[in-house]
């Protein structure tokens, strides 16, 4: 039976796990809060990215390196933050993680509020962020499945997808609005306030926590260091020893080798090669967006495939094409650009959506936190070495070429995962899990 923290008097009590209603106003209060939060951090990315983009002349090597500061927690400390989180109260680290973000989020307000304000600072300032967003989002996950009934995990998860949608339809437009009536102080300054609607459901509302694992006799063995190394090692064993995740994964890493530089570097194919300004930037974002959500809402109404890895490898060749006409879009063609985000976008929650659920539902909740920050390690391992070369070679070569590679791969990798048997019975092997889980 798994277990919560009680936040007002400590004590231990059963996690609803039950078909009633009663997980319902707990998750989506603190699921609410995080969707504010989510508004001004965006608007506040968006504001940054623009501030970053004019700042340097257009540079893409420092928009990639901006981009490559952000993802080098997720990369190379995500298996032993996900090794913590299962280790520590996730309550606390979601507040602590949360509250982190906005004190460094200030920090930068006030630096811009004093016109001092450097590129190095704010790529200090988005690892600090990075950072917190990596322990919050393996706390998140790891909870989610403790606090949602498991046959509401595909819902739910569909409902974050429209989420990210929806904030990517309406926050560019936002941030592009926001720039030309405040200062970037002031919007750093939202993002801060908006941060409180974060970490005030936590601060009043229980979170699941899994059972721990029984700790190690022998004082050797209980060193804390030792310990750690043990459970991030448990983590990737276990993706090791499910062969068709792991092959997902190494797929993963390479496409997103060659698929996110393209979209790190957004500002400059607008900018450079549109001749357009933040308007148009927020227009191709809230393409994406509005994409988003209608692939979610789609995929809602229709429920996908029978086998969920079948609807996750179509939104994947989808991707693809859509990435295929921004890469292919000329000068003049901004809308055919516009509209391949758009069919991106669309595609987008059709790949994400069934493969997270079928993992909160297989894996065991007290791995959960190890799992998701491994599979996110994994899945972004090879988007800093794409970044390191995209930068330099988009400067020379122009940056519809990173768009043009990311799609044919992505619509390569696609078809290949047909003809792969471990991959197209990846499901089978989750419900083996799943059931053995509830034994």
């Amino acid at each position: 039976m798994s277990e919560i923290d009680n936040t007002a008097t400590g004590a231990v009590v059963s996690a609803p796990q039950t078909q009633d209603k009663r997980w319902v106003a707990p998750f989506f209060t603190i699921w609410g809060g995080q969707a504010l939060s989510l508004v001004g951090s965006q608007v506040g990315g968006f504001a940054l990215v623009w501030w970053l983009t004019k700042e340097s002349g257009g540079s893409a090597t420092v928009l990639a390196g901006m981009t490559l500061i952000a993802l080098l927690p997720q990369v190379l400390l995500g298996p032993f933050v996900g090794a913590l989180v299962d280790r520590w109260n996730r309550r606390r680290v979601m507040i602590i993680a949360d509250s982190l973000i906005a004190l460094f989020s200030a920090g930068l307000a006030v630096l811009a509020w004093l016109d001092i304000l450097q590129i190095w600072h704010v790529y200090v300032i988005m690892f600090v962020r990075a950072l917190g967003g990596t322990f919050h989002f393996a706390a998140m996950q790891a909870s989610t499945s403790l606090m949602v009934p498991r046959s509401q995990l595909a819902r739910v998860s569909g409902m974050n997808q429209t989420l990210r949608g929806i904030l990517d339809i309406i926050t560019p437009p936002l941030g592009a609005l926001l720039l030309e009536v405040l200062p970037l102080y002031g919007i750093m300054g939202l993002d801060v306030l908006t941060a409180a609607f974060a970490v005030g459901p936590l601060l009043c509302i229980a979170i699941p926590q899994p059972q721990r694992e029984a700790a190690p006799v022998a004082s050797g063995a209980s060193s804390p260091v030792i310990t750690l190394l043990r459970d991030v090692g448990s983590g990737l064993s276990y993706i090791w020893h499910w062969s068709g995740l792991f092959i997902v994964l190494l797929m993963a890493t390479v496409l997103n080798m060659t698929f996110n530089p393209g979209f790190s570097l957004l500002p400059i194919l607008v900018n450079k090669h549109f001749l357009a300004g933040a308007l148009e930037l927020g227009w191709l974002n809230s393409a994406w967006g509005l994409g988003v959500v209608a692939g979610g809402l789609t995929l809602s109404v229709w429920g996908g495939f029978r086998r969920k890895i079948h609807t996750s490898i179509l939104g994947l060749i989808g991707m693809g094409i859509g990435v295929l006409l921004v890469g292919s879009a000329p000068q003049n063609g901004f809308w055919l650009a516009w509209g391949g985000m758009l069919f991106a976008g669309f595609m987008n929650p059709i790949v994400n959506a069934p493969f997270l659920a079928l993992l909160q539902s297989a894996v065991a909740p007290e791995i959960q936190g190890r799992v998701f920050t491994a599979v996110s390690s994994m899945s972004g391992l090879a988007s800093p070495l794409g970044m390191l070369i995209a930068g330099p070679l988009a400067d020379r070569a122009g940056v519809q070429a990173w768009f043009l590679i990311g799609g044919l791969v992505s619509l390569l990798m696609g078809v290949a995962m047909f003809f792969i048997p471990a991959v197209v019975q990846l499901e089978d092997e989750a419900a083996r899990r799943e059931a053995q889980n509830k034994l």
